[in-house]
């Protein structure tokens, strides 16, 4: 039975039922041994709350997209094949865009919670070794007579720590909200990939590359960059690509975007952090030279070129808004950082804040990419 499925969801309402009648039925009526009739009520009550605290556990996850399926929650997930060294830049040697064409099998999103339009594939990573589902969202001009000769921009979109690739298209709403916003003009028809972040179990990532455990800098910045230019009308120069992101996803997108000027033009962090520190459970934390390896800030503070990219980053006090103030003032033309304080109250770190702020991301990633 699936995690996120409504089977199952109604499965934990039914236990909560039965569990509330189990004592109002039973409790006088239990006979034997005054120990025994103890034991019983003490398992109905154990039991009212294990079945009431796995009834909103479900309530939360699916509401913010937090576990896809049971390997997740569990943490036995793997979908990394190989994780051999690739280099300083992550191709190892590879050119992707000489790698022959592979069109993919695209089928209609399984969780309709993520509306209308959603498409997933799954994807074998040539050149990262991994393997994970990704989520494409077309804009309304795509199937377009006029746009029929298009090259369209391309923003990534990645989930936070515990986070699932869904969460963009379903607690997020980006497809339901950006589509009128499309129509009318206001913002420029992006194509939107969400590929899968959680590819070692119960352990971050940080989206890097570290050999021998798993390439998933590759796999986001090289590997789905490449299956979304095969088989979609998606501009393949970096001018046309962006990635964003929350939390976790929000330090992999400022990271991505400083390390890869020559793949993404921009990066959105929201609610982020530029230490790998700020997720202990990121293999990035383990150690000091991967903390500064890193670290967004301490990439800009030693690159003697500085990248030609752009940075939007949120935050509320102490929660990604000192990250992007020190990244503001850390950049060197050609970096831009846009900094936008999250005001108190608001909403804390939590997807509501960073549903609120996707028309305003999407304005602003407008007006820095090519479309």
């Amino acid at each position: 039975m699936s995690l996120t499925g409504t089977p199952f969801f109604l499965t934990t309402i039914a236990l909560v039922v039965v569990a509330l009648v189990l004592p109002l039925a039973l409790w006088s009526r239990i006979g034997g041994p005054r120990l025994v009739r103890l034991a019983a009520r003490f398992l109905m009550l154990l039991f009212a709350q294990v079945t009431a605290v796995t009834m909103v556990f479900v309530i939360v996850n699916n509401s913010n997209a937090l576990f896809d399926n049971w390997d997740d929650l569990l943490g036995t997930g793997d979908h990394v094949r190989t994780a051999a060294d690739l280099g300083p830049d992550g191709t190892g040697g590879k050119n992707a865009d000489e790698q022959p064409k592979v069109l993919q099998k695209f089928t209609p999103a399984s969780d309709k919670r993520m509306g209308p339009g959603v498409q997933q594939t799954q994807l074998k990573g040539r050149i990262s070794g991994v393997e994970g589902e990704v989520y494409i969202w077309l804009p309304p001009q795509y199937d377009d007579p006029a746009y029929r000769d298009k090259k369209f921009p391309v923003v990534e979109v990645l989930p936070g720590f515990p986070g699932s690739a869904k969460a963009w298209f379903g607690t997020l709403d980006v497809g339901r909200q950006l589509k009128p916003m499309m129509e009318k003009g206001e913002v420029a028809p992006f194509i939107v990939v969400a590929p899968r972040t959680t590819l070692l179990g119960d352990v971050d990532t940080g989206c890097a590359n570290i050999p021998g455990k798993v390439n998933a800098d590759t796999w986001l910045s090289v590997d789905v960059r490449k299956m979304v230019t095969d088989n979609f009308r998606a501009q393949d120069k970096a001018d046309g690509w962006a990635v964003a992101g929350y939390s976790a996803g929000a330090h992999c997108a400022a990271k991505l975007a400083v390390a890869h000027p020559d793949r993404y033009r921009a990066g959105v962090s929201l609610s982020g952090y530029n230490d790998p520190a700020g997720e202990p459970s990121s293999l990035t934390a383990k150690s000091p030279e991967l903390r500064d390896a890193n670290n967004p800030l301490k990439m800009l503070q030693r690159a003697q070129t500085p990248p030609r990219t752009a940075l939007f980053v949120s935050g509320a006090e102490g929660d990604g808004y000192q990250g992007g103030v020190a990244l503001k003032q850390a950049a060197k033309a050609p970096t831009t950082v846009h900094v936008t304080m999250v005001p108190a109250g608001a909403g804390g770190h939590g997807t509501a804040v960073w549903k609120r702020q996707v028309p305003e991301v999407f304005r602003w990633l407008t007006q820095q990419v090519t479309h």
